[in-house]
């Protein structure tokens, strides 16, 4: 971009001379005759500022905005308006006009708006610049994955965040739920403010609430000075509650309250606090469940899943697990100074293999120790942490042919709960068998 460029557009000759030679000093200008003639010289050569004439004819001013509102890189544009077009460059504004000047055009006032509306444009460029490192930074590259699981759950994430949709994130602890709400935050019209996390299982029940509220001074044994909690320190950005499956029924009706009216009161206060908080919640609960026994309100849990997304376990998108270890592999590599060309065969094979109960926190754990225990360029069984060796390979042993049924059925069932992480519904599932016969025989074979 031309830095402090002027583009004057207007069909009188006349018109363009005199504001070009009155700004030359000060400015790099250039003019066109028309609407359309300005357009064509912007789509070459991009200016700061864009001065047009309101009337034309052809392509009015109006026209040109609009054009210039699809722009990959769009000037400010002032509109110059006769006595009768006031209200329409009034309308302009509100289409991304940055002001008007009317007619006869004094030049100092001229130059007073062109300051301002060059500072709005680096104010612009500079948050345009700061959103977009945040959006790299968080963007879902770092959702590692090809699987159909994981693309439409990205699709999902890339549709509701530029939205203010209260958003619940539902998944087994290690899939990746904060990495989501991240996203969605930076990928948000909320980037440029503060996003702010609260588990609500770290905290006892009578500390949750002050956590997230606050309290005034004075309101319980300890609270000596007024204390901000999480919504107002989220004022203009996004706050995620973790775990909220663990919220307090205290703590679950100020929180509904919040949703319904969008204020709300410290601990020991009385004056109802206003605040604008985008709420994303995370559970690795079943918060139907919790309704349905009484310990979840239902009201809360329609009002924080508008939109529910569903991170699926690792165990379901195992072709995901090569694409991730290179993934890994590269990042702690650089981490840890590490110069490693890749993982062995055998390695990548038992990997493929293991149920992952603790997702893709414990897989990428597991690649780091690999990284930092590999005595070489390539990363072998030596370097397995050992509970996962013993696991994977338990995995690869087969029943031996004449072995007894029952043996055959317990094998069966160690290596079906092994592949759910545990899960015994899901076990039950996959074996074909009601989840109460899944118990007893848990309990006959002592596994």
């Amino acid at each position: 971009m031309v830095q402090d460029s002027i583009l004057i557009v207007d069909d009188d000759r006349m018109t363009r001379e005199t504001l070009s030679r009155a700004l030359s000093d000060s400015y790099a200008t250039l003019t066109a005759g028309s609407g359309e003639e300005a357009l064509e010289l912007l789509q070459s050569e991009p200016v700061s500022i864009v001065l047009a004439d309101l009337v034309m004819p052809g392509m009015n001013g109006m026209e040109l905005l609009e054009a210039i509102n699809k722009l990959e890189y769009r000037p400010m544009v002032i509109l110059i308006t006769g006595q009768g077009t006031v209200d329409s460059a009034v309308e302009a504004m509100k289409l991304g006009a940055y002001d008007y000047l009317p007619k006869p055009i004094n030049i100092d006032r001229l130059d007073v708006l062109i300051l301002k509306a060059l500072e709005a444009l680096k104010l612009r460029d500079e948050n345009l610049q700061l959103k977009r490192k945040f959006a790299e930074r968080y963007s879902d590259v770092a959702i590692v994955g090809q699987s159909p699981e994981i693309r439409q759950l990205l699709a999902q994430v890339e549709q509701v965040a530029s939205t203010n949709a209260t958003v619940l994130i539902e998944g087994e602890s290690g899939t990746g739920k904060e990495m989501i709400a991240n996203i969605i935050h930076f990928n948000s019209d909320r980037a440029l403010g503060p996003f702010v996390k609260v588990n609500c299982a770290a905290f006892s029940e009578g500390v949750v609430e002050s956590e997230l509220f606050g309290h005034e001074r004075g309101s319980f044994t300890g609270a000596l000075a007024t204390k901000k909690g999480r919504f107002e320190l989220a004022d203009g950005g996004t706050l995620l509650i973790d775990e909220v499956g663990d919220l307090p029924p205290s703590v679950q009706v100020k929180i509904l309250r919040f949703l319904q009216e969008r204020t709300f009161q410290r601990v020991g206060g009385h004056r109802d606090l206003k605040v604008d908080v985008r709420i994303v919640s995370a559970t690795n609960r079943k918060l139907e469940e919790l309704v349905a026994e009484g310990s979840f309100r239902e009201d809360l849990y329609y009002r924080l899943c508008v939109v529910r997304l569903k991170i699926p376990p690792l165990r379901e998108r195992r072709q995901d697990i090569d694409i991730m270890c290179e993934h890994f592999l590269r990042h702690y590599s650089e981490t840890h100074n590490r110069d490693i060309d890749g993982i062995s065969d055998e390695v990548r094979e038992l990997m493929r293999k293991h149920s992952w109960p603790g997702n893709v926190r414990e897989l990428m754990n597991c690649v780091e120790s690999m990284v930092v225990t590999a005595t070489g360029r390539l990363i072998t069984l030596d370097n397995l942490p050992e509970h996962l060796l013993s696991k994977c390979a338990a995995m690869q042993i087969e029943p031996e042919t004449g072995g007894t049924l029952a043996a055959m059925e317990r094998q069966m069932i160690a290596e079906t709960l092994e592949h759910t992480g545990g899960d015994k519904p899901e076990a039950a599932r996959i074996l074909g068998i009601g989840l109460r016969t899944l118990y007893r025989k848990i309990e006959r074979w002592g596994l």
